[in-house]
């Protein structure tokens, strides 16, 4: 079946039409018995192509948001079925890897399976994969965030947590934030959740010197997609300088990289996630609002809002990440240097994957009702009045 399937690849991946497609995908249903080995040998070639995607610095996540951008959901789930395929290679995987799994049992039965899955026909299916195909193999190189699968690198690296009672913690308090239709109730959770992040912060780096445990900082990309990708990128910047992380945008492929210590990062993750979540709501009801008024510019709106709340949030995360390790650090001067050498290690490394960053323009908010009903939505989550007051209770 191999020859098959590189006679279809040949044809197929490397034209800019959808004419070499469906040449590609003729020669793959041409012999109709063989269908189920085309299938197996489908899937081998997909986790080929995968695993050089790997090696390119792409991780599953990256790959779907891309396809989930520029293809169908059915190519997203012929993506998630190969790299559910090519992760069985592996006793283990790294971090924020994936959690797809098989689902079709014996790759003999992949092909059969899929058409039943998918309810349309072979030809279609057959050039629907080699639409993936031509994805992947067309992918560039971009900077690594952690280890490949098999890596045995990878085992040797160490990452502190947070401890998982704090984690659920700051989970509920974010989901209550989330949920509640009072600003001001979410404003205090919020606050909250960010101080606990920035104390965890505080106790990891002494806990670190403590037992002299060697730890480096890691990365993670975050899916920064559109609409309003701009205010996105910026809000999530926001939210990793508070927690002592660096983050640079991605424009061309939607997300951020966010370099920091594996805990700050689980915290940026969740924090920009709810607050996203949060701006969204708010931004819907004042949406609402201007259009009870009378009026439709919406999408100006929402870029101007959502920029607005992004921007003076950002300052927001700042004074309750300022005000904790003040506090601390009045309490115990020795803890300084601990993490002043936790931000010097987490530059070099931000530094260290990107030599060469440039600044982008953001267009501008320019509708001057967005603008202040998106700084209004933020000031009512004044980060670090609100924590104290919820320290208090």
């Amino acid at each position: 079946m191999r020859d098959i399937v590189d006679r279809a690849c040949e044809a197929a991946l490397y034209n800019q039409d959808d004419a070499g497609l469906d040449a590609g995908a003729s020669v793959l249903v041409a012999e109709g018995d063989r269908w189920a080995g085309v299938g197996q040998a489908l899937l081998a070639r997909g986790e080929e192509y995968l695993r050089q995607a790997w090696e390119r610095g792409w991780r599953p996540a990256d790959v779907l948001r891309l396809v989930r951008r520029d293809l169908e959901q059915a190519h997203l789930r012929i993506a998630e079925d190969l790299i559910a395929a090519e992760a069985r290679r592996y006793a283990r995987l790294p971090e924020r890897w994936t959690d797809a799994e098989v689902w079709w049992g014996d790759d003999t039965a992949y092909g059969e399976r899929l058409v039943q899955r998918e309810r349309t026909d072979r030809f279609s299916l057959a050039g629907t994969v080699l639409e993936v195909f031509r994805l992947l193999i067309r992918l560039p190189s971009i900077e690594p965030v952690g280890p490949v699968p098999g890596d045995p690198a990878g085992d040797l690296l160490e990452h502190a947590h947070i401890e998982p009672r704090m984690l659920g913690r700051i989970r509920a308090l974010l989901a209550k934030a989330e949920a509640t239709t009072f600003p001001e109730e979410a404003e205090a959770l919020s606050a909250k959740a960010q101080e606990l992040m920035a104390r965890h912060t505080v106790d990891a780096a002494l806990l670190a010197v403590k037992s002299g445990t060697a730890q480096i900082p890691g990365a993670c990309r975050i899916g920064v997609e559109a609409p309003y990708e701009e205010a996105k990128a910026v809000l999530l910047d926001a939210v990793a300088s508070a927690n002592r992380c660096r983050s640079v945008w991605n424009s061309a492929y939607e997300f951020s990289t966010v370099v920091g210590f594996e805990s700050d990062l689980e915290a940026v993750e969740l924090l920009y996630t709810s607050l996203l979540v949060q701006g969204t709501a708010a931004m819907t009801r004042a949406e609402a609002g201007q259009r009870a008024g009378g009026r439709k510019r919406t999408k100006t709106f929402r870029q101007s809002f959502l920029l607005a709340y992004a921007s003076r949030l950002g300052q927001r995360l700042a004074e309750t990440a300022e005000h904790t390790v003040a506090d601390t650090v009045a309490e115990a001067p020795g803890n300084l240097p601990a993490l002043v050498a936790r931000d010097v290690a987490v530059t070099s490394r931000a530094e260290e994957m990107f030599p060469r960053t440039t600044t982008t323009r953001l267009r501008g908010a320019t509708d001057l009702a967005g603008w202040e009903d998106g700084t209004a939505a933020a000031d009512r989550a004044h980060m670090a009045d609100a924590s104290r007051r919820s320290l208090r209770r």
